[in-house]
């Protein structure tokens, strides 16, 4: 044949401007293309050799990249079916896709959005190459061995060549701003992200040695990929130790995996692959690159929110699926129906091992169960059908080790913690060590105590109160045992509104000022042989303020004071005499003070029920504010008062401090303070 020349089949002047720059958003997708085209050859080739088609040898099928700094070309060889001059015509002349107009007013803006969608995976070489050249020898007997070469203009070249080997080369002259995809180690480095599973092998480079002090090339070529990895082969062929090595192989240096599950189905959609469940740390580390989706073992991103469902972020491995195409992005995932479908099977697959495991081998669910916690949990929380499934294998756990369902637990406790309106109080701690009494006090009731100190369990525990019928949950510290799980009605302190008002700001006084901290003083009456003091802190305002650590949204919460609740047994030994000695030494000045105060709130009252319509005139206003300051200057005094008298009372100080030790919250000077005291009173 001679040579010909001619223009690509396309309608514009500037459709090579639009490749170049807007054809892929990331220039390094060139070379997975061309090496997925050579593989496509080899693939062919082998296809058409098991149909009888082809009669000639295909052993050593494989695809070779080749780096030529000096000559500033990187090419991509396969020695697979090859090319005639019409097939160029055909297949490279011909863009297919019709309308470049349209296609370049619609796309030029949304570079993610054009991968693929018309063929153009070969083009991707023009947007590192300023001229490709492809040599070519066509299968078929009799072909002539021919080069296509365009510099980056619709005109091209075809003429004949000498070319002793079947297949196709790709040279890529590349581009003086594109010098980087000349460096071997940056070549290797795009092989092994989107080459290392292709099912042909392809080498780059040679192998080395150390010789003479340094590395040298030996005559060995370097294959840089896994032609057969485990997720293409049955898991019936598969040991475990087949798969843990696979997961070496795609996280070394990481923990061995808990547990996997193979992926294969092939209807209403094809689907292969292995999803691995790490070891967990007791924290949420959701990385974007801990499961890989290939196209027909072709690398596409690591970027899978759309595939996978929130939770399954969490997990490690590889999906493998050809409905999903190498033009994947974000926007494309997140409507493809046939990745929704996808999404929906992973996550029953996900569900159904989990529940296997659980029914297999309790025991051996029990023992992974705090390294998966995190994850079901999480699954719980962002995915209804999977919480739907999970209720039947989540585990409780209490504060001795036991492992419960959500069933066995509720008729567990069920008979001795149903309070008075019949519902059933889930008592749970977050650190053994710091709420030990709290959780001693409980257990010598009878009750049980869930250990539930988990990253996500404050919003765990909220689910479950969703989904567990007149059910709530209460952290064993958040009031006196007593009124944790009510078996009656509450029934207050036998005070006089005296008595109150001196034992309120009697044990205030004495209370350490702590940063950001509120403290309700409280009297209940309760056994004699319970703690004098108790310190406690709201269920649901300390669970608000858990969550506000994790979600921005509920700052509010956040920057609001600790609010804890002094509960004074008013029945305890010490505690009686204390509020004995009180009221004998303080009743006979602090009564005057008191009913002074009460006349003058009275005459407050009586001005504004006079005033017409509740509008205070003036001289009213002028009134009310002079009896207002009277007030609180008597309640100063009185204040000072009792505190002077609580100054002198070191016992007082004394039950504070313990109530404040045992929960944690005595340190520092006051800490060393209540240790000297502790001595005196020896």
């Amino acid at each position: 044949m001679s040579t010909t020349t001619g223009k690509i089949g396309v309608t514009t002047e500037n459709i090579f401007p639009v490749i170049k720059k807007f054809l892929y958003s990331d220039h390094e997708i060139f070379l997975r293309e061309l090496v997925s085209n050579a593989i496509d050859a080899t693939n062919k080739l082998k296809t058409m050799a098991s149909f009888g088609e082809y009669k000639g040898n295909t052993d050593g099928l494989k695809v070779r990249v080749t780096v030529n700094k000096e000559a500033g070309t990187l090419t991509v060889s396969d020695n697979g079916i090859g090319m005639t001059a019409d097939d160029i015509d055909k297949y490279i002349n011909q863009i297919a896709f019709s309308g470049a107009e349209e296609f370049l007013s619609k796309y030029k803006d949304k570079a993610e959005n054009i991968i693929g969608h018309f063929g153009l995976g070969f083009y991707s070489a023009f947007m590192v190459a300023d001229k490709v050249e492809i040599r070519t020898l066509s299968y078929k007997d009799g072909s002539q061995a021919v080069c296509w070469t365009c510099d980056g203009s619709p005109e091209y070249t075809i003429e004949p060549i000498d070319k002793a080997e079947r297949g196709t080369d790709i040279v890529l002259h590349i581009a003086e701003e594109n010098k980087e995809f000349l460096e071997q180690a940056r070549v290797d480095s795009l092989l092994k992200k989107y080459c290392r599973f292709l099912p042909v092998p392809v080498v780059s480079g040679w192998e080395q040695e150390w010789k003479d002090g340094k590395y040298v090339d030996t005559d060995r070529e370097r294959v840089i990929n896994n032609t057969e990895p485990a997720w293409t082969k049955k898991p019936s062929d598969l040991t475990d130790d087949d798969y843990i090595n696979f997961y070496r192989e795609l996280y070394p240096g990481q923990d061995d995996p808990l547990f996997w599950i193979h992926l294969n189905v092939d209807y209403p959609f094809t689907l292969t692959g292995i999803l691995y469940f790490p070891k967990i740390k007791n924290n949420i580390d959701v990385q974007k690159n801990r499961i890989q989706l290939y196209s027909n073992q072709v690398f596409v991103t690591d970027s899978v929110e759309g595939v996978v469902p929130e939770f399954m972020m969490l997990m490690q491995g590889v999906i493998d699926s050809p409905d999903i195409p190498l033009n994947v992005s974000r926007s494309y995932l997140q409507s493809d129906s046939a990745v929704k479908k996808i999404s929906t099977y992973i996550t029953r697959k996900v569900a159904d091992r989990l529940e296997d495991i659980f029914k297999q081998s309790r025991q051996e669910f029990e023992k992974k169960w705090d390294d998966i916690k995190l994850f079901i949990e999480y699954g719980m929380l962002t995915d209804e059908k999977f919480c739907e499934r999970a209720m039947k294998f989540v585990l409780l756990k209490d504060n001795d080790s036991k492992y419960y369902t959500l069933d066995e637990y509720k008729q567990l406790i069920e008979p001795a913690q149903t309070n008075k309106d019949g519902n059933i109080v889930y008592l749970y701690s977050t650190d053994v060590v710091a709420q030990y009494n709290y959780i001693n006090e409980a257990t010598q009731r009878g009750y049980s105590v869930l250990m539930m100190d988990g990253q996500l369990d404050s919003h765990f525990i909220g689910l479950m109160e969703q989904k567990l019928q007149k059910s709530s949950f209460v952290r064993v510290d958040s009031d006196i045992i007593d009124n944790l799980i009510r078996k009656d009605d509450r029934k207050s302190a036998d005070l006089t509104p005296l008595q109150i008002n001196i034992l309120t700001t009697l044990f205030k006084s004495q209370i350490p000022h702590v940063d950001k901290t509120e403290f309700l003083i409280q009297f209940e009456t309760l056994s004699p042989q319970a703690m004098p003091m108790v310190i406690t802190q709201n269920e649901y305002m300390r669970r608000m303020k858990d969550m506000a650590a994790m979600q921005p949204g509920m700052a509010f919460y956040g920057e609001l004071p600790d609010s804890y609740n002094l509960t004074v047994n008013t029945a305890q030994k010490s505690v009686a005499e204390i509020m004995k000695e009180a009221e004998n030494a303080l009743s006979s000045q602090v009564k005057p003070l008191s009913e002074s105060i009460d006349a003058k709130n009275n005459d407050i009252e009586k001005l504004r029920k006079d005033a017409p319509e509740g509008k205070l005139s003036d001289e009213q206003k002028a009134e009310s504010a002079r009896l207002e300051a009277e007030v609180e200057k008597l309640r100063d005094e009185q204040e000072k008062l009792i505190a002077g008298y609580a100054s002198t009372q070191p016992k007082i100080k004394q039950l504070i401090d313990l109530a404040l030790l045992g929960n944690g919250l005595l340190k520092g000077e006051q800490l060393s303070k209540f240790i000297a005291r502790s001595v005196e009173l020896l």
